[in-house]
């Protein structure tokens, strides 16, 4: 299954390692020192054409890709949850 992220991004379900809320998340020097390196890596996808909400951390392999979006991490969780629900029907 997949997860829509906005702007006609979609991701692979089983490829999400986590969802966070953007201000919660930021306020660890750990998380923006973290994001900081993806973004230099070039592995920081923007699909938010608003104020950001959220970062999701994916990966395939070893690779690991960061894609902000403006949709909040409340609302992509209870998608996830929607989605698994409809995969055991």
């Amino acid at each position: 299954m997949y997860l829509h992220l906005g702007q006609e991004v979609l991701i692979k379900k089983d490829d999400i390692i986590g969802i966070f809320d953007m201000d919660k998340a930021t306020v660890s020097k750990r998380t923006r020192n973290f994001l900081a390196a993806k973004e230099k890596e070039q592995r920081v996808i923007n699909v938010a054409t608003d104020l950001p909400k959220s970062f999701i951390l994916c990966g395939r392999g070893d690779d690991i890709v960061v894609y902000i979006s403006q949709i909040s991490a409340q609302t992509l969780l209870k998608r996830c949850s929607f989605i698994q629900k409809l995969s055991y029907i």
